[in-house]
């Protein structure tokens, strides 16, 4: 009886379809756990287990304890994290084609700022992401001027000003007449306590994401010439390469939704950045029409440097230019 019963198991183990072992990637954020767009990402993580039943589990790594702001993205070429979460502009000149996204266009709010951003990359299907699988973009509401101590009015104002700014933020700032200087948000918030800089171009919500609202003085509605700043997910390519092809559709499906989660949530967060801001006796300062005009006149040529540079990379800078503010206008 005993031998009947070992031959039963041993051909019903045979029979059996061997169980696949689950695939577990890491994912690299410089985000704070507590801030929602951190949440957002460890939120898709633990959504990929779900919508793959379980054949991909992630272990997420906020704050930068895996790779840093900068080093996100080589991180994940590299093979450091097989996901990662960062932007595009602190490598700045290595992604011509979505740099455009980032131009001063007077972007109202983060929804439109990231379905533009999305739409660029497929729309025209940039090879500087060759070396990686994009998850998706997102993107900002309006980055504005906010300063400590000095209210600023007017481009003379601007002068002799030290402010936190990278990518095209930075051009925002030298085009008026301020001096950029790049660092990751992590490293802001002393720098402007410190007096290191006066300020920073960035968006509303970081008054309260970064608690930026405690270190600054003043906001100016520098809206007419808004940029944005596009942030990437992308995955490891020989990762993504190993995932099953139904657990690979799952994750496209879910980036589509994980990307509007995002924009949602930067403009969620603008409203809670300008409370923040207000409540810690910050002063939102408002440009005259005539000043507005004035700073979208001296922001007028970056325009024309990005066509130019773009040209010298073999890319259409016009075309790409028309397709997004074709897209701003019919989403604003």
């Amino acid at each position: 009886m005993k031998k009947l019963l070992l031959a039963a198991l041993a051909i019903l183990c045979i029979t059996l379809p061997a169980q696949a072992e689950s695939m577990k990637l890491t994912y690299s954020n410089f985000f704070p756990p507590t801030h929602v767009q951190s949440q957002l990402a460890e939120a898709w993580c633990k959504e990929v287990e779900t919508r793959t039943h379980g054949a991909v589990s992630i272990d997420y790594f906020p704050g930068g304890t895996l790779t840093q702001a900068k080093q996100c993205y080589d991180g994940v070429v590299e093979g450091l994290s097989d996901i990662g979460l960062s932007v595009l502009a602190y490598s700045r000149g290595r992604f011509p084609t979505m740099a455009a996204v980032d131009l001063p266009l007077g972007y109202k709010n983060g929804v439109a700022a990231t379905k533009i951003a999305n739409g660029v990359f497929e729309h025209f299907q940039p090879k500087e992401f060759d070396d990686v699988q994009v998850m998706y973009f997102h993107a900002h509401g309006p980055g504005l001027l906010h300063t400590a101590q000095k209210p600023v009015h007017s481009i003379e104002d601007m002068q002799g000003l030290k402010l936190r700014a990278t990518g095209n933020s930075a051009k925002v700032v030298e085009a008026l007449g301020g001096t950029p200087v790049a660092m990751s948000m992590p490293d802001s918030y002393q720098a402007i306590q410190k007096g290191v800089v006066n300020g920073g171009m960035y968006p509303v919500e970081t008054n309260k994401g970064w608690k930026m609202g405690e270190v600054v003085d003043f906001m100016t509605d520098s809206g007419a010439v808004a940029y944005t700043t596009t942030f990437f997910v992308v995955m490891n390519k020989d990762k993504w390469a190993e995932i099953p092809a139904d657990a690979q559709r799952a994750i496209l499906e879910l980036n589509t939704e994980w990307a509007d989660k995002h924009a949602q949530a930067w403009d969620e967060s603008d409203k809670v950045g300008m409370e923040f801001f207000k409540a810690q006796g910050g002063e939102v300062i408002s440009l005259t029409d005539a000043e507005a005009d004035r700073w979208k006149a001296a922001c007028a040529p970056m325009l024309d440097v990005y066509t130019s540079e773009a040209a010298e990379k073999g890319l259409d800078g016009k075309a790409i230019l028309d397709y997004i503010l074709a897209s701003l206008n019919s989403l604003q």
